[in-house]
C-alpha cells in the first residue's frame, strides 16, 4: 500500500562495510518498481546521502526473547494496531473499511464498518488511535480516505462504533503518499502524520495539510503550543506512517524516501524535514532543513508503523519485509539497526508495544504489492527483553 519516503537504510550486519543501495523510484503502480543502478546517488538536483550509525557505548546487542507465534490470521491488509484498556486491541483493515477486535488469546470480533471509506492506491481506511481518558470518554479516532479528501473523525466505543465527529477534513489525498498514522503523545495530545500525495510543494507549504505531522486536541483543534498557530507540528516530509516516542518523551517518525533513502527523524517542534530539496542527509548544514537519525536504502525497507519497546525503536519494513530493531541512548540518538526476520513472514506495516510488552506486528501481503501466503494477513506477536522479564 504504501511505498515512498525518505530515508536510506542502513546495511545488514554482514554488509557493514558495503556502500547503500540506491533503489526504485515511487509511483502509483507497484511499490518501487524497478529500480536504478546498484552505487548511484540521490535524486538528480537534490543534495542527500546515507547515515549508518555505529554501535552505541553499553549497548547490548539486539535480540528478542523468542520466535514470534501468529496470533491472527486471514485479515485483509491490517493496517493500524492500538490498544484499549484491559489488553484487547482495535485493528483497522485498510481496503475493507473494518475495525476488529482482536483479544491476547487471539480472538477476533468484528466492530463494524467506517461509513464514507473510499478505499484505492493507497487510501482507505488507515490509523486508528484510543483515548488516553478511554474509561472516562470512549473516543476512538480513525484517519481514513474519503472520496475527496483525508480525515480525522472521533467516534464513541462501546462495543462499537458510534457517533462520528469530523474533526480535521480537508487533507489532500491522492492515490499515494496519504499518511495516515495516529498515536497519542506524552502530553496527551493527538498526533496525525499525513503524506504530500505526490504534490511535492505541499510539503514545504505551511499552509497546507500534506506532508506533515500535526497535533491536536481530542476535539480536532490546535494543540497549546504548537509552533505556527495552526495544526502543523512539523513539516517537509513526504510521507510518514510511523510515530513513536521513547521513555524520555523524544518523538520519532519513519518516512518513505523516493528512490534513494528512507528515514528515521527525530521530531522536534517546528523542523523542517526536508522534502523535496532533500532526500536523505544533507539538509542541516545552513540550519534550514532537520537531518534525520538514520537512513536506508529503499530496498531494506520502505518504513511503514513505529513502536518503542525495551530501549529501541522497531520498524516495519514493507518492501524489505523485515523488522528493524534500532537501539537509542538516554538523550535520542539511534545506534546501529538491525535486521529481523528477513523475508520470513512477507511485507510488515503494523507495529506496536502492547501492555504486557509484546509487539504485535501486522502483515500487509494483500495490500496489491506482496505475495499472499497461506493465512495472511496476520498478525504477530514478538517478544522482547521487556516482556520476557
Amino acid at each position: 500500500m504504501v511505498n515512498t519516503g525518505r530515508f536510506a537504510r542502513w546495511a545488514s550486519p554482514v554488509a557493514l562495510a558495503v556502500a547503500i543501495t540506491a533503489v526504485t523510484a515511487c509511483s502509483a503502480a507497484p511499490e518501487r518498481p524497478g529500480g536504478t543502478a546498484p552505487g548511484q546517488g540521490t535524486t538528480p538536483g537534490r543534495a542527500g546521502g546515507a547515515l549508518t550509525p555505529g554501535p552505541l557505548a553499553g549497548s547490548a546487542p539486539a535480540q528478542v526473547s523468542g520466535a514470534p507465534r501468529t496470533l491472527v490470521t486471514d485479515l485483509a491488509v491490517p493496517w493500524a494496531i492500538a490498544f484499549l484498556p484491559g489488553g484487547d486491541a482495535l485493528v483497522t483493515e485498510r481496503d475493507s473499511a473494518k475495525v476488529v477486535r482482536v483479544t491476547p488469546k487471539g480472538q477476533v470480533t468484528d466492530v463494524g464498518v467506517i461509513d464514507g471509506v473510499s478505499p484505492s492506491g493507497e487510501g482507505g481506511l488507515l490509523g486508528v488511535a484510543v483515548s488516553p481518558s478511554f474509561a472516562t470518554d470512549h473516543y476512538v479516532f480513525v484517519y481514513f480516505s474519503a472520496d475527496g479528501d483525508n480525515r480525522v473523525v472521533r467516534y464513541r466505543y462501546d462495543g462499537g462504533l458510534s457517533d462520528p465527529v469530523p474533526l480535521v477534513t480537508g487533507i489532500p489525498r491522492g492515490s499515494i503518499h496519504n499518511g495516515g498514522r495516529l498515536a497519542f503523545g506524552p502530553d496527551g495530545y493527538l498526533y496525525a502524520s499525513t503524506g504530500e500525495t505526490g504534490e511535492r510543494g505541499l510539503s514545504q507549504d505551511r499552509n497546507s495539510l500534506a506532508g506533515k505531522i500535526l497535533r491536536m486536541t481530542v476535539d480536532g483543534k490546535p494543540a497549546p503550543g504548537n509552533p505556527f498557530g495552526s495544526l502543523v507540528w512539523s513539516y517537509g516530509h513526504r510521507n510518514v506512517q510511523g510515530l513513536a516516542w521513547d521513555s524520555s518523551g523524544h518523538m520519532y517518525a519513519t518516512e518513505f524516501g523516493q528512490n534513494t533513502y528512507d528515514e528515521v527523524n527525530l521530531i522536534e517542534k517546528g523542523h523542517n524535514y526536508g522534502w523535496p530539496d532533500v532526500e536523505g542527509m544533507g539538509g542541516g548544514a545552513d540550519g534550514k532543513y532537520t537531518d534525520p537519525l538514520l537512513t536506508w536504502s529503499t530496498d531494506e525497507a520502505s518504513p511503514s508503523g513505529l513502536a518503542y519497546a525495551d530501549g529501541s525503536l522497531w520498524a516495519a519494513a514493507l518492501r524489505g519485509q523485515r523488522l528493524w530493531r534500532i537501539p537509542l541512548s538516554a538523550d535520542g540518538k539511534a545506534g546501529r539497526p538491525e535486521a529481523l526476520y528477513t523475508g520470513e513472514y512477507g511485507r510488515l506495516r503494523a507495529v506496536t508495544t502492547a501492555p504486557d510488552g509484546t509487539l504485535w506486528v501486522g502483515t500487509s501481503n494483500k495490500d496489491g504489492r506482496g505475495s499472499p501466503r497461506r493465512g495472511d494477513d496476520r498478525i504477530l506477536v514478538v517478544p522482547t527483553g521487556k516482556s520476557a522479564g
